[in-house]
């Protein structure tokens, strides 16, 4: 088998065949193939796609290239959720605690953050002394015992997608629906667990600017994981603002804790129910997500929720301290409100604006070498929909830095609000679910 004929064959808008993507995949990962040619087959498949099959069979190759985590020796449906980035989701540090609290086993790997989205082992890592590196019998031992665990991929898991990912994102090849696809997905199935559910976002603050393109990616994910043998779910959320008040790692932790508490932003507070109620389905605690709904809000009120979450940071060797006072987490050096110079009503917030005005106060890295400002973020005081009066708060920047970058992010954050005389309705945070 010759690659050649295998990028003139989807050059000219053919189908591979399995024995073909089985020949790329595994002569790619072994150094046979060079990059120079699979440059032209991913650009050929950026014009011409993939059908459902050749994705398939594509995400299963990219999955076994490497380790697949075996989590059988963890008890129950092992129930999973990934999110494809936003500003100011720290979703899976309340999820993971709100499921584990019904019995469920969440045994989650997370990645870092990188640009405007933050990551979730950054926002962990905020709490002093936490680990996010456990061994593979502590972190299913940490699992069947807590009920929860967030750790770093370990292993060599896709290194496929590892060396497809740095091609892509170097030869304008990153934006393929099915190359997306394939890329999360295999990362997903090689983690392991029974069930998995997809929060796509859709917006100004995320990879899929359109809720038209982030529901064609849902439904293709969905499609590889139940055609893999996994339960898998969508929903698709609103990146159009950032998610919740908080931007920045130990603010997103303080945000958290108080959703935990039942206190949250409404919409970062709705979402996490929603999820859990999927998540509690797919592990057939519930026979229906409306049955869900309630027994999610008991465990919020009890307290079990916060305490699951307690567990596992102490499990990981978090300072507790922190998340019983979180006024013992460290405030920057200067906390900037940002006044709005119109009186009406907030149409509409840019999230890449904000999300990047957070990376550049130190909340977030340029390059993968940056080292994080945990402290340092941005609290909104105002959301959409809300009524806002000349010279009041918009939002507040905490930062570290000096005044020529805070002056640059406080401009950039004003102009990311859009005010409105018209009255704005608050617009709903899941737009779609998807099964």
């Amino acid at each position: 088998m010759r690659f050649v004929d295998i990028i003139s064959k989807k050059r000219y808008g053919g189908a591979l065949t399995e024995e073909e993507i089985i020949f790329f995949i595994k002569e790619y990962v072994k150094g046979n193939i060079p990059d120079y040619q699979v440059s032209a087959l991913l650009m050929a498949i950026v014009f011409n796609g993939m059908n459902l099959e050749e994705i398939s069979v594509l995400t299963r190759e990219m999955m076994h290239s490497g380790d697949v985590i075996d989590l059988s020796a963890i008890k129950g449906i092992k129930v999973d959720k990934h999110s494809t980035g936003g500003v100011g989701d720290k979703t899976s540090l309340v999820l993971g605690p709100l499921v584990a609290s019904f019995g469920v086993p969440v045994a989650k790997m997370s990645g870092r953050g990188l640009g405007h989205t933050g990551g979730t082992l950054d926002k962990l890592e905020s709490i002093p002394s936490l680990t996010i590196e456990l061994s593979g019998e502590r972190f299913i031992n940490q699992v069947n015992t807590v009920g929860c665990a967030i750790i770093g991929q370990t292993g060599n898991l896709v290194p496929a997608d590892k060396k497809l990912y740095a091609l892509r994102d170097v030869t304008a090849t990153v934006e393929s629906i099915p190359l997306i696809a394939s890329s999360i997905m295999s990362k997903k199935l090689a983690s392991g667990s029974d069930t998995i559910l997809l929060d796509v976002k859709y917006g100004s603050g995320a990879f899929m600017k359109t809720l038209e393109q982030g529901r064609e990616l849902a439904r293709l994910m969905v499609n590889i994981g139940n055609s893999l043998g996994r339960d898998t779910r969508a929903i698709l959320t609103n990146m159009d603002q950032p998610l919740g008040l908080a931007i920045g790692n130990n603010l997103e932790v303080k945000e958290a804790v108080v959703t935990l508490h039942g206190h949250g932003p409404h919409d970062f507070s709705e979402l996490c129910k929603r999820a859990a109620a999927i998540m509690l389905e797919q592990a057939k605690v519930v026979k229906d997500q409306k049955d869900a709904l309630g027994l999610i809000e008991e465990k919020i009120k009890s307290g079990e929720a916060f305490a699951k979450f307690r567990e596992m940071v102490k499990a990981q060797g978090g300072d507790l301290s922190y998340i019983d006072d979180l006024t013992k987490f460290p405030v920057t050096k200067n906390i900037i409100p940002v006044l709005s110079t119109k009186e009406g009503y907030v149409e509409h917030i840019d999230s890449l604006a904000v999300g990047v005005g957070g990376m550049k106060l130190g909340a977030g890295r340029a390059t993968v070498d940056d080292v994080l400002d945990m402290s340092a973020g941005i609290i909104l005081n105002k959301k959409v929909g809300d009524f806002v009066k000349k010279g009041e708060t918009l939002a507040t920047l905490y930062s570290n830095k000096e005044s020529k970058t805070n002056n640059e992010v406080l401009k950039e954050v004003h102009d990311a609000y859009l005010i409105s005389k018209e009255k704005i309705g608050t617009p709903p945070i899941i737009s779609d679910y998807i099964k």
